[in-house]
């Protein structure tokens, strides 16, 4: 399952949530937590399920729902959207602070028969700190990086360099790689500045992210775009895993591709570009 782009879609607008996975997003997540206003919950609720539940919607993307924080809000929304034959692919966490929240989740979708995996979004430095332990969690099936909610949590200047957040995105990655679950960088604001956007989803990518959240539906593709490899790199990374293949059968530990020596780390970023192109359909490697 690829999730490059991870679309946020407010869940008190059936509209926008009809539409949603008709924009190349490979997630889209309803939202039930900060896009919607304290007294419309339960009309989002209302209208997320009546959206899920339509057998006219049939969308060609993973289909996640942002819940409201465990112990705020939480246990209504799994009662309205994952009960009463309705249902996501995924659900999102906000505020995880530690494992106890994403187990205490899942506990509350089994008593409506429901398992989706989590996906624990770590916005506050509590769970940044925790973060290692919420990806370990059996529920976790990927971390979501927020570095706006952080900010304001540890009294942080967001800057457009974005130091101030630098070591707590590393660490989320690093967490995440860790437990073997997605990783999932933080939102870019400026929705108008899609090359801004594109050289900090690539930046992302090179920290070692899996995809990033967009807030609107003109950010989708610059960040598709930016995780799916270049063809360049995807034939470096083919030639690559041919001379291994090679190696392997004379017994081999270290060979030559065009020039350049070859050891086991740069066979393991070669085996990342090929994961990821076949995620993104742009090689046709079986």
């Amino acid at each position: 399952m690829v999730r490059r782009s991870v679309l946020f879609s407010p869940g008190d607008r059936p509209e926008m949530l009809r539409k949603a996975p008709g924009t190349g997003a490979d997630v889209v997540v309803f939202d039930l937590e900060d896009a919607v206003a304290p007294g419309r919950k339960d009309e989002a609720r209302e209208a997320v399920r009546a959206v899920l539940v339509d057998p006219a919607f049939d969308p060609d993307c993973e289909v996640c729902v942002r819940v409201n924080p465990v112990g705020a809000g939480a246990g209504d929304d799994v009662e309205a959207v994952f009960a009463r034959d309705a249902g996501a692919d995924a659900v999102m966490l906000p505020k995880a602070a530690a494992a106890d929240d994403a187990t205490t989740l899942a506990r509350l979708l089994d008593e409506h028969d429901s398992d989706p995996p989590v996906l624990a979004l770590v916005e506050s430095a509590r769970g940044v700190l925790n973060a290692a332990e919420i990806a370990a969690a059996n529920p976790t099936d990927a971390l979501v990086f927020g570095a706006e909610d952080l900010s304001a949590d540890v009294g942080a200047t967001r800057t457009d360099e974005g130091t101030e957040v630098l070591y707590a995105r590393e660490h989320v990655v690093l967490a995440a790689s860790a437990a073997g679950v997605d990783a999932i960088d933080t939102v870019y604001t400026d929705i108008e500045d899609t090359e801004g956007l594109a050289e900090e989803t690539r930046f992302a990518a090179g920290l070692g992210f899996d995809g990033k959240m967009a807030i609107h539906p003109g950010q989708v593709a610059p960040i598709n775009d930016a995780f799916t490899p270049d063809p360049a790199d995807v034939e470096w990374a083919d030639r690559v895993l041919e001379a291994k293949r090679e190696a392997d059968a004379e017994d081999r530990g270290v060979f030559r591709v065009n020039g350049e020596m070859v050891d086991a780390p740069l066979v393991a970023q070669a085996e990342r570009v090929m994961e990821r192109a076949r995620a993104a359909g742009s090689s046709d490697e079986s």
